[in-house]
């Protein structure tokens, strides 16, 4: 894994970033790892809509 990957998750967690502020060649796996701990791309929790 690239530290630069872990480091901008770090970060939008903290909501010192938000997922258009991570370079883009490193953007999709950032929001990538976000949601597989239930994140969006700006560190909100994903809410799961059941109709």
């Amino acid at each position: 894994m690239n530290i630069y990957i872990d480091m901008y998750v770090a970060l939008v967690i903290a909501r010192r970033r938000k997922g258009a502020n991570v370079p883009s060649n490193i953007r999709q796996q950032v929001i990538a790892d976000l949601a597989a701990i239930g994140l969006d791309e700006n560190g909100e929790p994903i809410e799961n809509v059941v109709e």
